[in-house]
């Protein structure tokens, strides 16, 4: 991965991920969220540097029997004249069971524009995607997509990731699973390493579970770098720091009050 793209894909890998967690160690959805906004700073790191690079926001509010979500991402001045990013997600979720209905990923990077809609339906115990994929300059795709049990996108299952029970993912120590990228599956190896203390962007320390995640497609070719997470220990489970390679240096994502 390069540099020119690491602001928002990264904290986008880390929310993709969390969906072998909800899938496999059995989450159960709170009866309801309150409205809330939770911000992160993304931070390129090279020996004694430390540059804030990007921001993003996760919000999600109630309406009715749904919630709507979305999750915004935007480099930062100094990073915009290197690589411009501006990209937003959305998902409206149905309360009962927390099952994502649609998801929208429109993403404007560099001089590129995408969009990604995914269309949900659910019968037989399987999960199945109507995937349109538009892209500058190139025709429209359109993929299906399918997995048994619930699937995820990478807004929606950031609220599965709260209600987990880390007790039992500690005993059984790795998790393989699949996930829907928006128009593919990637086979995701979940790791828990141990609780300890992680250093917060002001400095402060706060205990934390840290997991890390490999991505690969087909079993063998990776997707995509490894990461490592740091998981909050209380009830709300919130991703406090994100860390991952460049080719020159690594970039962290640092949850921020």
């Amino acid at each position: 991965m390069t540099t020119k793209n690491f602001a928002y894909r990264y904290l986008a890998y880390l929310l993709a991920a969390f969906l072998c967690l909800g899938t496999s160690l059995n989450a159960r959805a709170l009866s309801s969220f309150p409205d809330e906004t939770l911000n992160y700073e993304v931070v390129y790191h090279w020996g004694m540097i430390w540059k804030h690079a990007a921001s993003a926001q996760l919000s999600i509010s109630n309406n009715g029997n749904y919630y709507n979500t979305s999750l915004t991402a935007h480099t930062r001045s100094w990073a915009d004249k290197l690589y411009k990013v501006r990209d937003t997600l959305t998902c409206r979720i149905q309360k009962d069971g927390l099952k994502p209905l649609k998801y929208v990923k429109t993403s404007h990077e560099g001089k590129h524009y995408g969009k990604d809609i995914v269309e949900y339906s659910y019968s037989d115990g399987y999960s199945s995607a109507n995937c349109t994929v538009i892209r500058q300059d190139r025709e429209t795709r359109y993929v299906k997509l399918q997995a048994p049990g619930q699937a995820y996108d990478m807004l929606s299952v950031f609220y599965f990731l709260r209600t987990l029970n880390y007790d039992t993912f500690k005993k059984n120590g790795v998790i393989k699973s699949t996930v829907f990228s928006g128009k593919r599956k990637e086979n995701v190896t979940v790791k828990y390493h141990k609780v300890e203390h992680v250093e917060m962007r002001d400095g402060s320390k706060q205990i934390a579970h840290h997991i890390s995640f490999t991505f690969t497609q087909d079993g063998q070719t990776k997707s995509s770098d490894d990461i490592d997470c740091w998981i909050s220990t209380d009830s709300r489970h919130i991703p406090l720091v994100i860390k991952g390679s460049l080719p020159v240096g690594e970039v962290r994502v640092f949850y921020v009050k």
